[in-house]
């Protein structure tokens, strides 16, 4: 790997000298630290966008973790919360919606898949042709509009339309987040990225203690003569959580102003704009910073006396289609890089189908489950979908801990996670009363939750940044595509069987052994 020192760049720096060299002094005591690049000089990344990479890590890293990325860990945050919050809330109204209209449980997870797969697919590809602001932005605005308007559903096919356009707002948020994060983060704290899944945590702790007493409390008991007027609790659940997720929007859209990700304006010949942002971000932190657009231009091996070719940049939306089949192609460049590329593809599709097959029936197995044990009523799915909520939470810190771990890293925990959370799939099979089939559930909730975190994280991290988001694409997109094919399979499985269990285990098990041929290891290394 590259390894560079950093020394801070002064504004007559000679061309001849390693414009990849940056100034640490801010991190304390001007000790220098040494990070290593993901990839080698190898042509897997276009040299001249690595070289400017180096040179804006490095700045980046002198301004140091300050009051503008703890900001942002929150902001972007949100997105997680959203990404956990909506997927979730179909499994969670599914019992009071059947009774009330009348239709096939799985069908309303299809719908709400197809959104997501579409917004997947339509900002994080966006992300990298138009900039990430835009779809920063939009993202919980719609999630936020839709989901209030699914509130007031009078039938299944409104619902379920409502329901997968307020999933195109959802399916862009962690892609484009994780990029707009790990883009504006300095690298020695990428570990961050895994610990934002803190707020995946919490999104499913809220959702699930609103739904407890609304749904408990104001919902039919059967489907016989079940009317709007006595099952309004899904209706205040989705008002509720639709109103809160306008809120976040709003504290992003009004409250935080995000910059473009000078990486992304790098990656389209904007030096200058690349600059300003990194010596606002400075001037945010109350820093300063010495980089200039000389630094970037040499780094490219231009000229900076010429004038610039004003072809070099690139018009945002032209040709946007051919743009964005250029990301795609830059993410299969190598060998390498192409088996990484297809290997992440492999393991979020394959999670992604176990992980939505089973939790998106988990209040219904509780509760059929409960129902086999004589105590399935609706106020203890929903108190023990809320306990499982809360196991969850510690995870996304012990995740943050043992990425870092010597020996271990991200491929390692989120191997060992992926394990563990099939093995207390399996567990679960064995349950003989609800308070043992709660058990299994907690260490499977708790350990999933790590691996999610994990996966979340190192996708984007491996990802190189001009191409990030067309690579969270891909990989959002195979988990959605999935997800649309689980609930397909429900459709002909018995779910009052451990059918689903066992499918789910097994691929995730399968998918933690498939996590430890990844050929890079982001651990200690700082992405480009």
């Amino acid at each position: 790997m590259a390894s560079h020192k950093v020394e801070l760049p002064s504004e007559d720096a000679s061309p001849s000298r390693d414009l990849s060299i940056v100034d640490f002094s801010a991190i304390g005591d001007g000790q220098k630290v040494a990070l290593d690049d993901l990839y080698d000089d190898d042509g897997t990344v276009d040299p001249v966008y690595q070289a400017k990479a180096r040179i804006l890590n490095n700045a980046i890293q002198e301004i140091g973790m300050g009051k503008y990325q703890i900001y942002l860990f929150c902001c972007a945050g949100f997105g997680w919360f959203a990404d956990s919050v909506w997927p979730l809330i179909t499994g969670l109204i599914l019992t009071p919606v059947i009774n009330e209209f009348n239709f096939n449980g799985p069908f309303l997870t299809l719908a709400a898949n197809i959104g997501l797969l579409v917004g997947a697919i339509v900002w994080s590809f966006g992300c990298d042709i138009w900039g990430r602001k835009w779809s920063f932005n939009l993202t919980l605005l719609i999630a936020g509009i839709f989901g209030l308007a699914a509130g007031g559903s009078q039938n299944f096919v409104t619902l379920a339309s409502l329901i997968a356009t307020l999933g195109v707002g959802v399916g862009g948020n962690m892609p484009v987040d994780s990029a707009v994060f790990l883009d504006l983060v300095p690298g020695t704290h990428q570990y961050l990225l895994t610990v934002m899944s803190i707020w995946w945590c919490l999104g499913q702790l809220v959702v699930s203690l609103l739904a407890w007493p609304l749904i408990a409390n104001f919902s039919c008991a059967s489907s016989e003569n079940c009317t709007r007027s006595q099952n309004m609790g899904w209706r205040y659940l989705l008002f509720t959580l639709g109103g809160l997720t306008l809120l976040l929007w709003g504290i992003r859209f009004f409250v935080f102003k995000l910059f473009e990700s000078p990486r992304f304006l790098v990656g389209i010949g904007k030096d200058a704009e690349a600059v300003e942002v990194i010596r606002k971000i400075a001037d945010y932190n109350s820093k300063t910073s010495n980089l200039s657009v000389d630094h970037l231009v040499k780094a490219g091996g231009m000229d900076p006396e010429k004038p610039r070719d004003a072809q070099s940049e690139r018009r945002v939306l032209s040709a946007s289609s051919a743009l964005g089949w250029n990301h795609v192609k830059a993410l299969f460049k190598t060998k390498k890089l192409a088996f990484s590329t297809s290997l992440l593809i492999s393991l979020w599709g394959i999670i992604g189908l176990a992980s939505t097959l089973y939790n998106s029936f988990l209040p219904f197995l509780l509760e059929s489950r409960g129902n086999a044990f004589g105590d399935g009523s609706l106020y203890i799915t929903y108190r023990n979908t809320f306990i499982l909520s809360v196991i969850g939470v510690p995870g996304a810190f012990l995740a943050g801990w043992a990425v870092e771990l010597p020996y271990v890293g991200r491929k390692g925990t989120l191997a060992i996670s992926s394990g563990l959370t099939g093995a207390f799939l399996f567990a679960t099979t064995t349950a003989r009363s609800s308070n043992a089939l709660l058990g299994w559930n907690c260490g499977y909730t708790f350990f999933s939750n790590i691996m999610y975190g994990v996966l979340y994280a190192i996708s984007p991290e491996i990802f190189p940044a001009k191409d990030r988001g067309t690579g969270n694409g891909l990989v959002s997109s195979a988990t959605r595509i999935f997800s649309v094919i689980a609930p397909i399979i429900a459709l002909y499985a018995n779910l009052e069987t451990a059918t689903p269990v066992y499918i789910s285990g097994a691929l995730i098990i399968f998918a933690g052994f498939m996590a430890l041929l990844l050929p890079y290891e982001p651990r200690g290394k700082a992405s480009i």
